[in-house]
């Protein structure tokens, strides 16, 4: 075996491979980090359309503009995980597969819906795969803090209750069918609208609005202790 042969191998027994796959033999692995918002390139153009030019650019092997992409989605992407899957952890995980993924996939990305809301489905699919396997966690809702007002001056009954309510509130959504709960968590913690979440999970803007109404019925019946 050559020197360089016996360096390349060595390497790769001493750290793991890059996040990144190299879909092409002239392009450098670039491994990111979460969140990453990058500095490297700072587009004008923002929104599905400014997604759409970078990720049409990162498909034809630029780094940087992935690189964006990533900075600019990355924090929503581990907060809709973390609401999956209930833990921190578990979330950092399924966002870094679900990126990964996408860069591969990224030839297939064809610009039909949001940039956004393909990493959503990508996300969506890998959590939802993961608690298959596992009893599901209750779902954290700490991306509605409770109101400073309360935590200011709020008297310490009302403050224990409001914790109690939002714990049972997780417990209730943990309940709930995981199309229910998913198409609840995309539409109530994400603002996604219907057609959004339709396409984020791949079924139709009918089938959306029915997990909803039964995921609003099944919750307001567990609240109503709470009322």
């Amino acid at each position: 075996m050559s020197t360089a042969q016996t360096h390349t191998t060595a390497g790769l027994r001493e750290r793991p491979p890059p996040l990144r796959p190299r879909t092409r033999r002239d392009r450098p692995a670039a491994p990111w980090s979460l969140p990453s918002p990058s500095t490297a390139v700072r587009p004008d153009r923002t929104g599905p359309a400014g997604d759409r030019l970078l990720a049409v650019r990162a498909a034809e092997g630029d780094d940087d503009a992935f690189a964006v992409l990533v900075g600019r989605h990355s924090a929503v992407l581990l907060a809709l995980a973390h609401h999956l899957t209930g833990n921190r952890q578990d979330a950092e995980d399924m966002v870094q597969e679900s990126l990964l993924s996408a860069w591969r996939r990224l030839p297939e990305f064809r610009g039909d819906a949001a940039f956004r809301t393909w990493l959503y489905r990508i996300v969506t699919n890998r959590c939802l795969s993961l608690l298959r396997s596992r009893p599901v966690p209750a779902v954290p809702l700490d991306i509605r803090p409770e109101p400073p007002v309360l935590q200011a001056h709020g008297a310490p009954e009302q403050i224990a209750e409001t914790r109690a309510a939002a714990r049972a509130l997780a417990r209730a959504l943990a309940d709930l069918d995981p199309g229910q709960r998913t198409c609840w968590i995309l539409r109530e913690l994400h603002g996604m609208h219907y057609g959004e979440i339709a396409r984020t999970l791949g079924v139709s803007e009918q089938t959306v609005r029915g997990r909803l109404f039964r995921a609003r019925r099944s919750l307001a019946e567990a609240m109503d202790p709470w009322r």
